[in-house]
């Protein structure tokens, strides 16, 4: 992979073995990260093949141009929810498309800056958004939703187990505004159920990404989106990382 960014993907050969890209395809990256699998698509579809990359996050955007820089005007870059595809491919040229990409969830440069919030191993603000212009955060949620609101929240996007008490516990202890301040209620109620080898604040913090980003949501739309675009025989591949976007796609 000839490019700045020397992190592999996961599942990079199998991304490129499935969308087969080859010469003058179109291509959609809907969460295109730090750029890797881009990378193997535009590589691969050289020396015409054209890539839309779409992101959310603004920061990862920026590193995505860098990773990608080499191949000029074959990439074009768009800040937006891959929920928007359908609309943006139109407006950019990308009308019908030999394959889209979607890799789920958030990435591991997004989990080691604590000011993100997205993670637990280092103190930051509960902030947890992926588009940093959209006002809500995870800290709203936390603070705003009754404690039955919040119980709900945490089973059905977290399949947290212990939801009701954890909920109860979060409730009497705010206001919380950092990462560590919701561990350590989270962890002070204790582990319950089957997951008990996984900390206790993991699907908490799960849970309350997946809804201050909307990303159930996302998917629902994108995934017929994306399915609109595609020219006969083409492919789209989604990684997924956890059971309800898991069953998302595979209903789909």
């Amino acid at each position: 992979m000839d490019t700045v960014n020397t992190h592999v993907p996961v599942l990079y050969q199998e991304v490129l073995a499935l969308l087969q890209p080859r010469p003058g395809g179109r291509f959609i990256d809907g969460t295109v990260g730090a750029g890797g699998h881009a990378a193997g698509l535009l590589q691969a579809s050289a020396p015409d093949g054209r890539l839309l990359a779409l992101d959310r996050d603004a920061e990862a955007l920026a590193f995505a141009r860098q990773t990608l820089a080499a191949y000029g005007q074959r990439a074009t870059f768009v800040q937006a929810s891959f929920a928007e595809m359908g609309l943006l491919a139109a407006e950019h040229g990308f009308g019908a498309v030999d394959g889209i990409l979607l890799d789920l969830g958030l990435s591991s440069r997004q989990l080691d800056q604590p000011a993100r919030g997205f993670s637990f191993r280092q103190d930051g603000p509960l902030d947890m958004r992926f588009d940093t212009r959209q006002a809500a955060t995870a800290a709203d949620l936390v603070n705003d939703l009754s404690e039955a609101e919040l119980a709900d929240v945490l089973w059905r996007y977290g399949e947290v187990e212990n939801s009701h008490p954890v909920a109860r516990a979060i409730v009497a202890a705010r206001p919380l505004t950092t990462t560590s301040q919701l561990a350590q209620v989270v962890a002070g109620v204790g582990r319950a159920g089957r997951r008990s080898h996984l900390h206790p604040a993991t699907r908490v913090f799960q849970a309350l990404r997946i809804v201050t980003n909307q990303e159930l949501q996302a998917l629902e739309e994108g995934l017929p989106a994306a399915m609109g675009l595609l020219k006969p025989g083409g492919r789209l591949a989604v990684i997924s990382f956890h059971s309800l976007e898991d069953r998302l796609v595979k209903n789909t």
